[in-house]
């Protein structure tokens, strides 16, 4: 980007950041293993096709963060927050709130760019590429239309279930797992059974990884997650955990006081800790870690029942239990 301008060194700086920080890599591990277990070999090639993943993760996680109007990620200042506070600093005309959003949504642009030009550019022979494309672009697909119904529902003060799960489905679910896996797959040019095979293992198993991430949204240690304790109550965030708390609400009192807390960005510590208390009323947190249990156990039963090339499905196996029993 500085063969244009050295202006844009802070656009390069900040993704090389975003990108290289310390994320969990999930995406790229389980394309990669979906690639082995379909009996793909080693290749310096796919290693840099199902990196993609990991810029396509980074525009969603800084749409995802600007939306949500979040100030950290992964402990440090989210893209939006970064870019305000140099409009600030630099004493720049107009507000710097707005320049922040437009440099995250920029940003975000590009890196859905560069996800294309790296799989194009990655060196596999055009058969191949052409091969993943329809189960590559279907994943962003899916993701996008994921976090419109995420939005949505926030706005609707939707407290239902059925569409906490839907959410979890598209924004996350398919997104994690099951399409990455596709991805590797589609590479190797697996066949029907292998596919099968990861969708019934992918898609349970990135609900529970999402389940664990509305878990830890309200339940986890700041210190590990990177963000402040309980921001998902002040974001308003629609999850299982928090649906499941409404519908089995222990008394109207604290449905009143879910209904009062959730999307309140003033909530302070003791607030937070007092929405705990009504959740685990409720039982909704011992709900959601036996939905946990049971989808996990549904996703290694399907991985068990196929046998996969190069000891993959041992890899997938320890892959899975990373993604659920997590604490970041």
């Amino acid at each position: 980007m500085t063969d244009i301008d050295d202006d844009l060194l802070p656009l390069a700086e900040a993704i090389e950041a975003f990108v290289l920080g310390r994320g969990k890599r999930l995406r790229p591990a389980f394309a990669f293993w979906g690639y082995r277990g379909a009996g793909g070999k080693d290749d310096d090639r796919v290693i840099t096709a199902v990196a993609t993943l990991e810029l396509v993760q980074a525009s969603a996680l800084i749409h995802d963060d600007l939306m949500d109007a979040s100030n950290t990620r992964r402990g440090e200042p989210s893209l939006h927050r970064r870019f305000g506070s140099l409009h600030s600093a630099s004493s720049w005309l107009g507000d710097p709130e707005q320049f922040g959003a437009a440099a995250a949504i920029l940003l975000g642009d590009l890196c859905l760019v560069w996800s294309d030009e790296m799989l194009e550019s990655s060196g596999l022979d055009p058969a191949t590429v052409a091969r993943s494309r329809p189960v590559f672009d279907r994943m962003r697909k899916e993701v996008m239309l994921g976090q419109y119904m995420d939005v949505l529902s926030q706005a609707r003060g939707d407290r239902s279930v059925r569409l906490a799960s839907l959410v979890a489905r598209y924004k996350t679910a398919k997104y994690t797992v099951e399409h990455p896996l596709l991805f590797g797959a589609a590479l190797a040019e697996a066949n029907p059974v292998i596919n099968d095979a990861y969708s019934a293992f992918g898609l349970p198993l990135g609900e529970a990884f999402q389940l664990r991430d509305d878990v830890l949204g309200v339940f986890g240690d700041p210190v590990l997650t990177g963000k402040p304790a309980g921001d998902d109550l002040r974001e308003g965030k629609r999850t299982y955990l928090t649906a499941m708390a409404f519908e089995n609400a222990a008394c109207a009192a604290d449905r009143e006081l879910l209904a009062r807390s959730l999307g309140n960005p003033l909530l302070d510590e003791a607030a937070v800790m007092r929405v705990r208390e009504v959740i685990l009323r409720s039982g909704a947190l011992e709900a959601t870690e036996a939905r946990i249990e049971q989808l996990t156990a549904s996703a290694l039963a399907a991985l068990d029942a196929v046998e996969l090339a190069e000891g993959a499905g041992t890899v997938l196996r320890e892959l899975a239990e990373v993604s659920v029993y997590r604490k970041t």
